[in-house]
């Protein structure tokens, strides 16, 4: 049942069983109470600790009994040395605080991670010439991930450039020798000794499959742009966009952090000039909202945090295996290549060749009109014209 209490601050009761744990600790830190504020609430429920295990009670609601007992003009001291004296099991009674943490997202908070944006990229000696501090902020390691993600980037850029050069000059290189087994075809054909025409035929056969070989080597290796490409356009954008998410969570934390700390140098200040603080004495509302909003923004931060570790550790395991299978794949693939031109060329060991000058084709040209050969080479050079299409289309697509 809601109840409305201390200028209209809306509670709700409730009572928690909490069992301490070795250190004989609940994990709460007490705040408020006697002399000053007509009520004692929770700070802090600090990680890993039975209340922060059993999840029932947070950062800004009310304790109004330990064990059945009233915690009434009690000091927070005198509560703590009431919990700690219970052993075992101790029985937290208390009012949950119904805040809206939207409420505790002023405009002030806002500022406050602008600040921390701006600060987080400067030098000390320039934040201290402007007036800023950077006490608040933490060295944060994840930061410059960002600047390694940036290096890795161009790495890739770099290797996608490299291949797509690479693909281009063994397209080249196809070419060359396609070019090659053209002529020597053509020579092969129209040359009248039988021999030599055999021996200039299976040339130009061995640099046609040379030409078939590299254009296997092309569409081996062209997935590796693929690979290349899919790292570095979306898994490297994917993780800084988690990074700058997580710098987003921890900038709010920070500026809850940094607003609690000024309300409570303003209650000191209060106390030590015995000047009474309105808030405080009306059961100090405002501030367990911020304890509160800190608290749910140190959750996000935390769980943030985590994931980005656990992402940038995946991403760092793939960009090393993914090197790694990489240049496997083009190791092996250029050796496979090598090989299958080395064992066609062994196969094709013609010379010398013998040709009688006398009968050669250039003596026989003389006078006579050879049509021998005239269709396949047509048909040749029609299919030479698709490969080479398909060939550009290859590398284009790269």
């Amino acid at each position: 049942m809601a109840l409305r209490r201390d200028g209209g601050i809306p509670t709700v009761p409730g009572t928690v069983t909490l069992k301490k744990d070795s250190q004989n600790v609940i994990g709460i830190s007490i705040g408020g109470g006697a002399q000053h504020c007509p009520c004692l609430y929770i700070v802090q429920v600090f990680d890993n600790t039975p209340a922060a295990l059993d999840g029932t009670i947070a950062a800004g609601d009310e304790i109004t009994g330990v064990n059945s007992k009233s915690v009434k003009g009690k000091t927070k001291v005198e509560v703590a040395k009431m919990i700690q004296n219970v052993k075992g099991e101790v029985i937290i009674h208390y009012n949950k605080l119904q805040a809206d943490p939207k409420q505790g997202k002023s405009l002030d908070i806002v500022l406050k991670k602008v600040k921390h944006r701006l600060v987080e990229n400067m030098s000390s000696g320039a934040a201290d010439a402007l007036g800023l501090s950077r006490a608040i902020l933490c060295n944060d390691g994840l930061v410059k991930k960002l600047e390694e993600l940036e290096k890795t980037g161009e790495f890739y850029r770099g290797m996608m450039e490299h291949t797509k050069r690479l693909l281009r000059a063994f397209f080249e290189l196809s070419q060359t020798h396609r070019a090659f087994g053209d002529v020597f075809s053509v020579i092969g054909v129209r040359e009248p000794q039988p021999a030599a025409s055999e021996a200039f035929v299976k040339f130009a056969d061995a640099h046609r499959s040379i030409e078939k070989f590299g254009i296997g080597l092309l569409k081996t290796i062209k997935p590796m742009l693929n690979d290349l490409n899919t790292y570095l356009n979306k898994a490297i954008p994917d993780t800084r966009l988690t990074i700058r998410k997580y710098l987003d969570v921890k900038f709010e934390y920070l500026s809850y952090c940094l607003k609690v700390k000024e309300m409570d140098d303003e209650e000191y200040s209060s106390i030590a000039l015995g000047e009474p603080l309105y808030r405080v004495g009306t059961g100090n509302y405002e501030y367990r909202l911020i304890l509160r909003c800190r608290q749910e923004a140190r959750t996000r931060f935390a769980k943030m945090r985590k994931d980005v570790l656990e992402k940038i550790e995946l991403l760092d395991q793939k960009h090393v295996q993914d090197i790694v299978f990489q240049l496997q794949r083009f190791v092996s693939t250029m050796s496979k290549y090598n090989d299958q031109c080395y064992a066609v060329l062994k196969e094709a060991d013609i010379f010398p060749i013998e040709v009688d000058l006398a009968k050669t084709t250039l003596a026989c040209g003389q006078g006579e009109t050879f049509t021998d050969g005239t269709d396949e080479e047509e048909e040749d050079q029609t299919e030479k014209r698709k490969e080479e299409e398909n060939g550009e289309k290859l590398i284009d697509d790269a």
